[in-house]
């Protein structure tokens, strides 16, 4: 997403569009994002209101598979000299990215919430 994701863009960007939709979908669901100032500037919070919201514990990005898998894929980045480069590198990387790396990130939750309630929020082994 060219720019910097404000509360508003990611509200009429992100939210909006495609979150909301997929979630009324989805009953029963529960949708969890990490503490970036986007997701909780008040736009977006006020937008999520009406949807069953899981808080973020504070200094978690253990708990957080994207940041893993961005760890992934930044490990794996080739040097690019333009952004149109840099952008179809990480569509080159995330259609090739492993189903199973994402699997076993998912598999570990369970794992990684425990881990993050024994270090009472704080850093974990993962």
């Amino acid at each position: 997403m060219p720019g910097t994701l404000t509360g508003q863009r990611y509200v009429d960007d992100i939210l909006r569009p495609h979150v909301g939709p997929f979630l009324n979908g989805l009953p029963g669901q529960i949708f969890q994002q990490d503490n970036a100032c986007p997701h909780t500037a008040r736009i977006a919070q006020d937008f999520l209101g009406h949807f069953q919201t899981l808080t973020w514990p504070e200094r978690s990005p253990d708990l957080s598979p994207v940041e893993h898998v961005s760890d992934q894929l930044k490990r794996q980045m080739p040097s690019c000299h333009s952004v149109h480069d840099l952008e179809l590198a990480i569509q080159n990387l995330w259609a090739h990215l492993p189903q199973d790396n994402i699997r076993c990130l998912i598999n570990s939750m369970p794992d990684r919430m425990a881990a993050c309630i024994a270090a009472g929020g704080g850093p974990t082994r993962y």
